[in-house]
């Protein structure tokens, strides 16, 4: 089954508090995210026993009861080579009512595609999901976090200054959050976004009956088109822009099934859009914006570098969004109080566009800016209180004052209040 060991050097990640609380609460637990994330290692950390699947796959093919064997909490690993693991594990978890936290299940995809062998049923209510991504800038130590996203929430704000290092900043997006990279010089973590797009590409997508060649299309048009809602007929004409007729090479069927098994790969990450209540729905973009699972793999797809990024600043704060988003989805995730979808963002008929909207299960929401510089708060600011004012505008409309607004900056140096109830924020000051 695999010799268990704890991870040596396992640097503490945001989702550790999930995992823990998911073990107390259910049966067993699912740890989903893209490949190389951690998830493996975080899995190890709360486990006692461990079967990795792709060293056994025959056996567990033939008996995937097998791979359950070991001290609970087991962690059987890559799971979704044999999907039916998932059904026998509900059925253990089945036979005890008060059975928790006897499995950890870890995967980097869903069973995907036609012909795929995928469990027969979802395991709600036994098996907990829990989200895993690519670590964020407090994960990594680039963050001193001492403006708490949950503390906001709470009425919690202290002013605080981190070191302007927009060099520093940079680096940070083109090396991402993978936990091989963190001391890695820039130049060589580089490598591991490429690397990792290129086993996606030759490896993963073609294992799954898809072409490679146009999944990688499809990945450089949302990487140059980052934060955008584009329709899918748009990603087509920027996939094929070259030809005459675009469409011949790809449909809007064939573009939704590759956009799937590219978010079944935890490689697209969606942000929905955001429809206040008593607002008429027509009136709202719902189109989900795209974003990567890691700025660095942005970075990667659209050839940069640290230089370039300096020199092309424009380009560099889609990716400074990107990452940003990223850090977002990671700390609210951390919340006890989270939205089916807690980050969202807004754009109405008007043009009037926030990149993000965090909304708690118990209605309490806040609009954030991102700006890659300090020069453009103002902008930032403007656009916040446009939203405010706007919402609130009809007293009979049932939308609650934001709880908070802020402006994420990049190259900031101050976190402070710059007017009751918002905020500028430096995004290395930015944590759960």
């Amino acid at each position: 089954m695999g010799v268990y060991e704890k991870p040596q050097g396992y640097i503490p990640r945001v989702v550790d508090a999930q995992i823990e609380r998911y073990l107390r609460i259910f049966g067993a637990i699912e740890i989903a995210g893209a490949k190389w994330c951690g998830k493996t290692w975080a899995a190890l950390q709360h486990g006692s026993s461990v079967s990795y699947v792709d060293e056994n796959i025959e056996l567990a093919k033939a008996d995937p009861s097998m791979m359950l064997l070991g001290e609970r909490p087991h962690v059987i690993d890559e799971w979704q080579l044999v999907p039916s693991i998932r059904d026998v594990v509900r059925h253990e978890v089945d036979r005890s009512r008060a059975v928790r936290g006897a499995f950890v299940l870890t995967g980097s995809s869903t069973p995907f595609g036609e012909g795929t062998e995928r469990p027969l049923h979802s395991g709600a209510g036994r098996i907990g999901r829990v989200r895993m991504r690519t670590m964020s800038l407090l994960e990594s130590g680039q963050s001193c976090g001492r403006v708490s996203l949950e503390g906001l929430f709470e009425g919690v704000f202290e002013p605080c200054k981190v070191d302007k290092d927009t060099f520093g900043l940079v680096e940070a997006a083109c090396k991402g959050g993978w936990p091989e990279a963190v001391d890695l010089p820039v130049s060589d973590a580089q490598l591991i976004a490429r690397d990792y797009l290129r086993r996606i590409f030759s490896e993963s997508v073609p294992s799954l009956g898809f072409d490679g060649d146009v999944a990688r299309r499809m990945v450089g048009s949302i990487a140059r088109n980052l934060g955008q809602a584009t329709t899918y007929k748009t990603i087509v004409a920027d996939m094929y822009g070259a030809e005459d007729t675009p469409e011949s090479f790809m449909d809007v069927e064939k573009a939704a099934l590759y956009l799937s098994l590219l978010k079944s790969m935890y490689l697209v990450e969606e942000i929905p859009g955001w429809v206040p209540p008593a607002r008429s729905r027509k009136r709202f973009a719902t189109k989900p914006k795209r974003y990567l699972t890691d700025p660095s793999l942005a970075v990667a797809m659209l050839g940069l570098s640290p230089q370039s990024c300096l020199s092309d600043w424009q380009t560099f704060g889609l990716v400074l969004e990107n990452l940003v988003m990223r850090d977002l989805l990671v700390y609210t995730e951390a919340l006890d109080s989270i939205d089916e979808h807690p980050v969202r963002y807004y754009r109405d008929d008007s043009g009037l566009e926030v990149d993000a909207i965090v909304q708690l299960a118990d209605g309490r929401w806040a609009a954030i800016e991102v700006k890659v510089s300090e020069d453009k708060v103002a902008d930032g600011v403007a656009s916040l209180k446009r939203l405010r004012a706007k919402l609130l505008k009809n007293s009979q409309a049932q939308v609650d004052e934001p709880t908070f607004m802020a402006v994420v900056t990049g190259n900031g140096e101050y976190a402070r209040q710059v007017e009751p109830g918002i905020y500028v924020i430096p995004v290395r000051a930015l944590g759960k």
